[in-house]
């Protein structure tokens, strides 16, 4: 697949075009530092968000969730979003105030995995985006739990990245005023330290890589 990405007509970027980002490695670099993605869905007629767990392995953004769950057995075109807040602008005017972000949006046709080896592929490279480690650390899928769960395949070639940063875009008359201050928050995640589980029976260590986090 091309390093850059082909807009497509509902994937091309006119709000804000100049915040698009065309590079492959974006969107990859995007999905990689989220952990919800937010899956649109319309189900006779009506349109549904499902926010869940999803992994990339190279072009393919997998997704999970019950085989009952009929927003998934019927969905076909889809779109998901995931979207990383990185601080709060704070500018002189209020029509300028904003967020500095990265966010992705990718449209197509949901396939669902059938292969047995590629389910499997799809529930590792999931759980290792949300808690990297944990795959060859717990219990596996029991052949139970594989049959309530299904598995969806989305290809990443019709897709699009905005990405914001830096100062606040001011008008030159409110720069030259100067009545109110104007900067930006910057928003940061940081893990906490691990809380063991109440009904563990005995003193286990946190395992590396759950401090490696």
């Amino acid at each position: 697949m091309t390093s850059q990405l082909s807009p497509t007509e509902r994937s091309t970027i006119r709000r804000g075009a100049h915040r698009a980002r065309t590079d492959r490695t974006d969107l990859r670099a995007t999905l990689d530092a989220g952990l919800v993605c937010h899956l649109a869905v319309v189900v006779d007629g009506s349109p549904r968000v499902l926010p869940t767990g999803y992994g990339r392995r190279g072009d393919t953004l997998y997704l999970h969730g019950s085989t009952g769950a009929r927003s998934l057995r019927e969905a076909n075109e889809v779109c998901v979003s995931v979207t990383i807040v990185d601080g709060v602008v704070y500018s002189r005017s209020m029509m300028h105030h904003s967020i500095n972000y990265r966010s992705a949006v990718i449209h197509g046709r949901i396939r669902r995995v059938e292969d047995a080896d590629e389910r499997w592929e799809g529930l590792r490279v999931i759980t290792e985006q949300l808690a990297p480690g944990s795959w060859d650390y717990a219990r596996q899928p029991s052949k139970k739990e594989l049959a309530a769960t299904a598995v969806l395949a989305l290809d990443l070639t019709e897709a699009s990245v905005k990405i914001r940063s830096g100062d606040p875009g001011d008008d030159a008359e409110d720069v030259e005023a100067n009545e109110a201050w104007a900067g930006v928050l910057p928003l940061r995640q940081t893990w906490g330290e691990p809380v063991p589980s109440s009904d563990l029976i005995a003193e286990l260590p946190v395992p590396e890589h759950v401090l490696r986090r």
